[in-house]
């Protein structure tokens, strides 16, 4: 079995679990749901047996959210989280 290996510094996740996303955009896990629905966030890939998100479309698809919501607060703070 090979050791696991531990990424040490300050860099943004890869693919992330719903359970992650959730935790990083301070959401839970049902509005993450309801995001995807609504075309706030996008689908999921799977990868092997597991969902996981691209973090990198997360952050592109809530930029470009905010870029047109100037003036929801709760979409700047949701930018900030990268």
């Amino acid at each position: 079995m090979a050791a696991q290996r531990i990424i040490l510094g300050d860099r943004p996740p890869s693919f992330v679990s719903k359970a992650t996303l959730a935790a990083e955009l301070e959401l839970s896990e049902s509005t993450i749901d309801s995001y995807v629905q609504r075309g706030i966030l996008p689908k999921p890939i799977r990868v092997g047996g597991s969902v996981r998100w691209d973090w990198e479309s997360v952050v592109a698809a809530l930029s470009a959210r905010s870029d047109s919501s100037e003036g929801d607060p709760f979409m700047k703070g949701v930018a900030n989280v990268s």
